[in-house]
């Protein structure tokens, strides 16, 4: 049975919704606000390795594959008994693929939920890694002080921002705050655009590299290290059942997924250019570094500002929508018997208070922790977004798939599997290859030293 032909059946049985549906409007900013999160800071970065033409088929290309698997996922949960991700696992591979999902899920969105809090201390504390000091906005605003510290400044954002939000017990009621997320991306996109566009006309914008700089084997390899970047940057599936129940039909959660994916790829794509004309092949895995940087622009400082401010105030939004999901699946797991997370006033807070403390705590401990982006990229965020829904259409344990669809899966989980293992394998050797580089290069300053 086809979800088309049951567009007008509940996405739920009757009788789940407590409250009123949300609305078409509020599941694409939730979803749209899913998607864009720190993946946008690495686009630009993907533009430099891929090419430009490479890199817009890449995203369309990515877009294209997970809206298809949202739909596999709406589709056997509709058909089934299950109203999460890890219990449509669980119909087909039992008790084995529940943990699999959990597992994929806690270590996605923990690991992005970190990365946000330290991309947020970077914006308003700085960062001094690497040798390099890059002045945070605050600093640069009333100088070095112990309240616009990184832990200070990230403990009052949790309180003050985060926490209010977090305490929500509907995705739905998210919707404000996500639709204001994604006018602060699209304030980001546009002031970038703007700054790019002045340097074009000024003929001061570096020239495009349209497709990739191919020199030897390495090279070569390196280009498959930009896939498990766009691959996480439009990873949401985890939401995909917290945001969907709440609407009243599975076809206007497949609209708001085409049209949110729609919306973020024209996003994606747009700061992805206009990052690497303004940067060239100097730009940053993380965009915002370069951002500290004079401009093009008459304006540089006013405009760098509002480019960092407005990326940082999206991800304190796109917080909580992720941290929602991050609770949900650990409640599943540590309290499988107990009653629905939002009826339980106590475990809700009690984890809501768990889950920021150790986000905030690993923040200020990891001060960097891109290898880990990559490589959560390349293991548990494919797996969410393309190996689990490709093998439930393939077990097909309601007998609803068809020929097409099988092929569609297989393809999927074929190519999900062979770019990640390129992408794990070049990362472990360039990673092996500094550290060899490291240590010989040390080696022989000892050796300088007793000469």
């Amino acid at each position: 049975m086809s979800l088309k032909a049951e567009s007008q059946v509940p996405l739920l049985p009757k009788g789940k919704f407590t409250t009123r549906p949300g609305s078409v409007s509020g599941a694409v900013f939730n979803i749209s606000t899913s998607i864009i999160g720190a993946g946008i800071m690495s686009i630009p970065a993907t533009i430099k390795v891929l090419g430009v033409i490479p890199a817009f088929i890449l995203i369309a290309a990515v877009a294209w594959l997970v809206d298809i698997s949202v739909e596999f996922l709406m589709r056997f949960t509709q058909t089934g008994n299950s109203t999460t991700y890890a219990g449509v696992m669980k119909e087909s591979f039992g008790t084995l693929g529940s943990v699999a999902v959990q597992i994929c899920v806690t270590i996605t969105s923990l690991g992005c939920l970190i990365i946000y809090l330290i991309i947020i201390g970077d914006v308003l504390s700085g960062n001094h890694q690497g040798g390099s000091v890059h002045l945070g906005v605050l600093q640069e605003w009333f100088g070095v002080q112990w309240w616009n510290s990184r832990e200070f400044a990230l403990l009052f954002i949790l309180v003050v921002v985060m926490l209010p939000l977090v305490l929500l017990r509907r995705v739905d009621s998210l919707r404000f705050s996500s639709a204001i997320s994604v006018l602060l991306a699209v304030v980001f996109v546009a002031v970038s655009s703007v700054l790019a566009i002045y340097a074009l006309v000024e003929g001061k914008a570096e020239n495009p590299r349209w497709f990739p700089l191919v020199e030897d084997k390495a090279s070569f390899f390196d280009l498959f290290t930009a896939v498990p970047v766009i691959v996480t940057a439009f990873t949401f599936h985890f939401n995909v059942h917290h945001i969907g129940f709440e609407l009243g039909k599975p076809s206007e959660m497949l609209s708001a997924v085409r049209v949110s994916l729609i919306l973020c790829a024209g996003i994606y794509f747009v700061i992805g250019v206009c990052g690497y004309l303004l940067f060239g092949d100097s730009v940053m895995p993380d965009i915002l570094i370069n951002f500290d940087r004079s401009s093009a622009s008459p304006y540089a400082v006013l405009l760098n500002d509002i480019v960092r401010l407005s990326y940082a105030l999206h991800l304190m939004l796109v917080f909580p929508l992720l941290n929602f999901c991050l609770r949900s699946s650990i409640d599943e797991v540590l309290f499988p018997k107990k009653p629905l997370l939002s009826t339980d006033t106590t475990r809700f807070v009690s984890l809501t208070l768990v889950l920021l403390v150790v986000g905030y705590l690993a923040a200020i401990a990891f001060p960097n922790i891109w290898y880990f982006f990559q490589f959560m990229g390349s293991t548990s965020a494919v797996c969410l977004a393309f190996i689990f829904p490709g093998a439930i259409v393939l077990r097909d344990v309601h007998g609803i798939s068809n020929l097409k669809d099988k092929v569609m899966a297989r393809t999927m989980i074929i190519l999900a599997i062979m770019t990640s293992a390129v992408a794990i394998s070049t990362n472990i050797y360039s990673l092996l290859a500094k550290g060899s580089k490291s240590i010989l290069f040390s080696g022989c300053h000892r050796f300088e030293a007793h000469e």
